[in-house]
């Protein structure tokens, strides 16, 4: 397993943690405290979980498991990859911390960074998969199809 795939992967269970961590929180807000929580408070939560720990494990896992590019893949660069982590990871990260921020006051340039921190997360998983595009093929299993095998 090579270092970008460890910094996807390990990157996916630390802000699995915290958005756990998060929802613990909001469980007990609600049913310990018998306070509420925002819209932006659940935002908050689903996308550390569903993005910065659903989708990076499954980017971290798409690059460790899928074939390795063919000689004349352009589109496939190593560094767009770490790229795409950086831009993805802290994207994710400030949005957090910004939807976090946004649950307890109304800043309206916190409202705008969270817009646009939301446009890096979808511009860094569309380099990420464009990036993998070529990556996504049959290796040897092709031909055990044209024979006839199931799987």
């Amino acid at each position: 397993m090579f270092t970008t795939v460890r910094y996807f992967i390990k990157t996916s269970l630390i802000f699995l943690v915290i958005g756990i961590l998060t929802g613990l929180y909001m469980s007990f807000t609600r049913y310990v405290f018998q306070l509420g929580y925002t819209q932006e408070m659940i935002s908050a939560h689903t996308h550390l979980i569903l993005v910065g720990s659903v989708m990076m494990m499954i980017m971290g896992v798409a690059l460790w498991f899928f074939p390795r590019p063919e000689k004349d893949d352009k589109k496939y660069n190593p560094n767009l990859i770490l790229v795409t982590y950086w831009l993805l990871a802290g994207a994710t990260a400030l949005r957090f911390i910004f939807q976090i921020t946004a649950s307890f006051y109304y800043i309206h340039w916190v409202n705008i960074a969270i817009a646009i921190f939301s446009s890096i997360q979808v511009a860094a998983m569309i380099l990420f998969f464009y990036s993998m595009w070529g990556r996504i093929r049959a290796v040897g299993s092709q031909y055990r199809e044209a024979k006839g095998e199931k799987f």
